[in-house]
């Protein structure tokens, strides 16, 4: 037996989500397919995280263990495949025994993409939440700014508690734009179920001008979902990349 590290990018309009569903169409159970019909059967990948139905990754990490014995470019190229055009797989390594994507986790970084003020794209329309009302970037960046270093989050997760501790760690922030498009990135060492989303429903207020640039503040100080913005659609959401600590020092 061996332990391999996968890195897989996705379109997950026509997924369920990552995790094994019955009788639904999962990235997890896609992968687990791929390996059967190579002759491992049973075999399940275990996510970095496990994405919602429509969520897209460009970073996802996966380990799982196989008695296949294909070096690891062969073994990448025979699983390539045996999997559909909406799955990619970029990377297969061979890795310490013990290695586990969820629990080895370090940081993640998820992207969030926008279009605004009435201007369609048909061309990435299924990556990107349009919106009709024009934003202003500039108050959305600064309404970020409190976000930044350790909080408890639980403003921003659906149906609190779903975890033990709702207290999370953002390291990073950043607001891009260029024309109609909008994008934020947030790196953290962990989030809450539809954190990221429910966040952009909240900047997309602020940018419209319907909520004030202290929405996201108020809402931290407080612990109120009320204070927060909707849980913006999935498909604008994306998982970039997944940092991994020594000994297992990997960035997706």
């Amino acid at each position: 037996m061996r332990t391999l590290r996968l890195v897989i990018g996705y379109d997950g309009t026509d997924f369920a989500g990552w995790q094994s569903q019955p009788g639904r169409r999962t990235v997890q159970g896609i992968l687990a397919e791929a390996f059967e019909r190579l002759g491992d059967p049973g075999r399940c990948c275990r996510g970095s995280g496990r994405t919602d139905g429509g969520v897209h990754a460009r970073g996802q990490v996966a380990s799982v263990r196989t008695s296949i014995e294909l070096p690891a470019q062969r073994l990448m190229m025979a699983l390539r495949a045996h999997l559909p055009v909406d799955v990619d797989l970029h990377q297969l390594d061979d890795m310490p025994e013990d290695f586990d994507a969820l629990r080895h986790t370090e940081r993640k970084t998820y992207r969030y993409s926008i279009i605004h003020g009435g201007a369609m794209d048909v061309f990435t329309r299924r990556y990107h939440h349009q919106v009709p009302h024009i934003l202003d970037p500039e108050l959305m960046r600064k309404a970020l700014e409190p976000m930044l270093g350790t909080h408890d989050f639980r403003a921003f997760e659906t149906r609190w508690p779903n975890r033990q501790s709702s207290v999370r760690t953002i390291h990073r922030l950043d607001l891009g734009n260029c024309g109609p498009r909008i994008w934020f990135d947030i790196e953290a060492n962990g989030f809450l179920y539809n954190m990221v989303r429910a966040i952009a429903g909240t900047l997309i207020d602020i940018g419209r001008g319907f909520r004030p640039i202290t929405a996201i503040a108020d809402a931290i100080k407080a612990g109120s979902r009320q204070l927060a913005g909707p849980t913006a659609p999935a498909k604008g959401l994306c998982l970039m990349s997944v940092v991994y600590p020594p000994p297992f020092e990997f960035v997706s």
